[in-house]
């Protein structure tokens, strides 16, 4: 069985879990513990990042070579098309998407990581001891906003980050609102990086994931929650309804408006 070494709550582990899914390959996830578990990633596959996934004797790592990986290798359900335009759409926005929404959204994701406290503590695995959830969630928020200034995830920074992924999502929007998927009418490789790389901007129900009750289905302020993207999250949900296998059954997605994340 294919093995995927990955974090959860990892935007380019969704992304790959997406296109397993998709292609309907049966795989075990395996969480790595940050600091200690990658060393064995790096020990496997020269590099401590995830996602890693193991076919049998082949590793392979970063979430593109693991996608053409897979069509090469199970070429049913093709991730990327035949056609040439629909082909080099599909390839363009994939890498877009790891650029601009990837990175952008983490950083937006840690603003409101700096900004509350709650969330701090909902986010670290379920096993972490109380006394480290006190010690994270007690850290001053002005504390953390000055020093994610300092490293490009505060200020100014941040509000361009925002801004940035706002002007996506107009995008996405209107390019969604005059087709079923981003490169025409069946999903490809930048649907699959898209929805997977939004993972921070809107959590999806916890019967995709294994996320703590308090994330499920919370959207980041301003952003997931914000009506001008409906569109947009409207379409994300019918792809996790359409091809991400269910970890729990559950019944009909909730049809309400999305929730800030505000952690009690």
């Amino acid at each position: 069985m294919l093995e995927l070494y990955q974090f959860e709550l990892s935007q380019y582990s969704e992304k790959v879990r997406f296109l397993l899914d998709y292609k309907g390959l049966e795989y075990r996830k395996i969480e790595v513990t940050p600091g200690v578990g990658q060393v064995e990633v790096f020990q496997m596959s020269g590099q401590r990042q995830v996602p890693v996934l193991k076919d049998g004797e082949t590793v392979v790592a970063d979430s593109t070579e693991i996608a053409m990986y897979l069509d090469r290798t199970y070429p049913d359900r093709p991730l990327v098309p035949s056609s040439a335009k629909e082909r080099g759409l599909s390839l363009m926005m994939e890498e877009w998407a790891d650029e601009s929404i990837g990175i952008k959204s983490r950083k937006a994701f840690i603003g409101a990581l700096n900004r509350n406290e709650a969330l701090r503590a909902a986010v670290l695995p379920p096993d972490t001891p109380d006394f480290v959830k006190s010690i994270v969630s007690g850290i001053p928020s002005d504390l953390l906003e000055t020093i994610g200034s300092g490293v490009g995830v505060g200020g100014e920074a941040l509000k361009a980050a925002e801004g940035s992924l706002k002007q996506d999502l107009d995008a996405l929007c209107l390019i969604l609102g005059e087709q079923p998927y981003l490169t025409g009418n069946t999903p490809t490789l930048a649907d699959f990086s898209v929805a997977g790389l939004s993972l921070l901007l809107k959590f999806p129900e916890k019967s995709f994931l294994d996320l703590p009750e308090q994330l499920a289905g919370k959207a980041l302020p301003g952003i997931g929650d914000n009506p001008a993207y409906e569109a947009f999250f409207n379409w994300r949900d019918r792809l996790y309804n359409d091809y991400r296998q269910a970890t729990v059954s559950t019944s009909s997605t909730s049809a309400s408006a999305p929730s800030s994340i505000e952690i009690e």
